[in-house]
């Protein structure tokens, strides 16, 4: 095992750890720094609990290497919510009880946080498409798929900043 200094931006915020560079993603952002809301699943990227964006993209945080992300940009989970503020696509999952166990919940809002920044009126099918990769056993499809496209128009009707 060898030691480096990897130094990304987390959720806004600087990061610089000494870890193994091939140490996953996920065991650094929860154990190093903390941040607890993108879970540990499968560990072979079949269920997507551990999703978070990457340049704003979204990947599996259990099998991405930290050493892949020194120099760039991860948002978790936590980076949703703003002093206390819900973000649009969290209300409209609480509006349309899209969450029960909440053990995918935090990979579901990050993968559909980067569809919203790419399309604020997605259809059914893409919403879809980019929650494909998670396994949820609770059964919300339905009504993720409808927060989904609420917190879309939500977020196309607000004023741009």
């Amino acid at each position: 095992m060898m030691v480096e200094r990897i130094e990304f931006v987390v959720n806004g915020v600087q990061a610089r750890v000494e870890v193994d560079s091939t140490t996953p993603l996920l065991a650094v952002l929860r154990e190093a720094l903390n941040l607890r809301g993108s879970k540990f699943g499968c560990g072979t990227e079949q269920c997507g609990a551990c999703m978070v964006l990457v340049d704003g993209k979204p990947v599996y945080s259990c099998t991405r290497e930290v050493g892949s992300v020194a120099g760039r940009t991860v948002m978790t989970i936590e980076a949703l919510s703003h002093d206390d503020e819900r973000h649009p696509l969290q209300q409209a999952f609480i509006d349309e009880q899209a969450g029960q166990c909440g053990y995918c919940l935090s990979g579901i809002l990050i993968s559909s946080v980067a569809l919203l920044e790419r399309n604020k009126a997605p259809t059914r099918e893409e919403v879809i498409a980019a929650l494909e990769p998670h396994l949820c056993r609770c059964g919300i499809h339905n009504r993720a798929i409808r927060a989904v496209q609420k917190a879309g128009t939500v977020l196309a009707s607000a004023p741009s900043k």
